[in-house]
């Protein structure tokens, strides 16, 4: 099939850029210097946040990228070239891993539960494949969907204000403000990997205040205060040019499992949104695909836990290079996956990506954590969720108190619900019992 393989693809009008009111489907391509060029932009655009989830998990950022790049042939494979995407690391997991970890858990329990989540995932997929995608709009509607991936994101609040900020709350605010500025001020491209600018920005922002004002005194990931310098490129020097990342064997516990499974929700919202989004740029009807997008990335994610990488999701930041040139080449996502692969095969750039300070990371979280909860407002919005309905209205309510207040529920000594999971259970259980036991009653509307 066209896009499969390096040697399906068209040749688009002269190779050289779109026609004027057209764009490069996915089965066609530029010429390949001009195809390498464009792969280049998707891999500066997935680059920093691919790292960065997998740092905050605690989990090998050399292996995340390797595993990516992987993943998107996976993906590209299964979706038979018709969708267009990048598979990176998501940023739904985190704050359920953080609370894994809390609890003692260690990376072996903590890709142990991912792998069961990209289990069900792919088990999701097929379903819709076979059954068709309005199953999903039945089970998830928007009002769900969007109060789980609001829950993911408002409750990593604590991660930093209590993690990352206390490291060095200056080069925090200093690395916000690049990302705000940057989002907003540069043009085009460069906007949309402002991301990417505040973690280069703020890298050497740590190193010239080591230099200008030394060492600091300031708590490190572990709280245990200390004199320190902010960048330690120590394991820089010691780490080879080329070798396979570290990979360890996912181990699997029920209370871990539970806390991750909401996250589930938020891929699958991820996945529609994105098939929606380039179905939109392209016109092309891609619902049939639906199931296969979201079967792949499940695929992919149970891959990358099996060797002990982080979960995968599309990513949003290559649709704004898609948007960008109107270039929907499956074949620069080829380069883009082997140049991924290539990253991750130098344990040098692994050890710098390891040193990046944590109030660098502070600066860009505060960030992005807040932007994957208000993609859940953005969810009820675009869908004009109806609050003055109680059903819709009460349930998110309770859920979204109960999930980013730490209210937890005890079953047994080794077994509790809290946060994210308790949130989403009771979001999704109290409006499916609510709709199906009181649909024609008469509701008060609250004021």
């Amino acid at each position: 099939m066209r896009g499969l393989t390096g040697f399906g693809w068209t040749l688009h009008g002269d190779g050289t850029t779109p026609r004027p009111g057209e764009s490069v489907a996915p089965h066609e391509r530029l010429t390949w210097g001009r195809t390498v060029g464009i792969g280049a932009q998707h891999v500066v655009a997935m680059f920093g946040a691919t790292f960065v989830f997998p740092v905050l998990m605690g989990l090998d950022p050399n292996l995340a990228i390797m595993v990516s790049g992987g993943a998107t042939i996976l993906f590209l494979l299964v979706v038979q070239g018709r969708i267009p995407s990048y598979l990176g690391s998501s940023a739904s997991f985190v704050g359920a891993v953080a609370a894994i970890r809390a609890g003692g858990g260690d990376s072996a329990t903590v890709t142990g539960a991912i792998l069961v989540s990209g289990v069900v995932l792919a088990v999701i997929g097929a379903v819709v494949h076979y059954a068709g995608p309005a199953v999903v709009q039945r089970l998830l509607p928007p009002v769900l969907s969007g109060a789980v991936v609001l829950l993911i994101g408002f409750n990593l609040a604590p991660v930093v204000a209590e993690t990352y900020w206390p490291q060095d709350q200056w080069t925090a605010l200093l690395t916000m403000i690049i990302v705000l500025a940057g989002s907003v001020l540069l043009p085009g491209f460069w906007g949309r990997i402002a991301v990417f600018l505040g973690l280069v920005g703020g890298y050497l922002l740590s190193w010239l205040f080591d230099v200008l004002l030394g060492p600091i005194t300031a708590p490190d990931a572990n709280g245990v205060v200390s004199t320190h310098p902010r960048v330690d490129l120590g394991g820089v020097a010691d780490a080879a040019w080329f070798g396979l990342p570290e990979v360890h064997a996912p181990s699997f516990s029920a209370s871990a499992i539970i806390v991750v499974l909401p996250a589930v929700i938020a891929l699958l919202a991820e996945n529609t949104g994105h098939v929606k989004a380039v179905e939109e740029m392209t016109g092309s009807d891609l619902q049939g695909s639906l199931g296969r997008a979201v079967f792949a990335d499940g695929l992919a994610t149970t891959v990358s836990s099996a060797l002990g990488g982080p979960p995968t999701t599309t990513y949003a930041e290559n649709i704004g290079v898609m948007a960008a040139t109107r270039v929907y080449s499956t074949a620069a996502y080829w380069v883009a996956a082997v140049v991924a692969v290539c990253f991750g095969l130098c344990p040098k750039f692994g050890a710098v990506v390891a040193a990046v300070p944590g109030g660098v990371l502070g600066g860009i979280t505060v960030v992005l954590y807040g932007m994957v909860g208000l993609l859940g407002v953005k969810i009820w919005v675009q869908h004009r969720v109806d609050f003055a309905d109680p059903v819709n209205l009460l349930p998110v309510a309770a859920g979204v108190i109960a999930g980013i207040g730490g209210v937890s529920l005890t079953f047994t000594p080794s077994l509790s619900l809290s946060g994210i999971a308790l949130g989403t259970l009771i979001t999704v259980l109290g409006y499916h019992l609510l709709r199906a036991f009181a649909p024609g009653r008469d509701r008060i509307t609250p004021p």
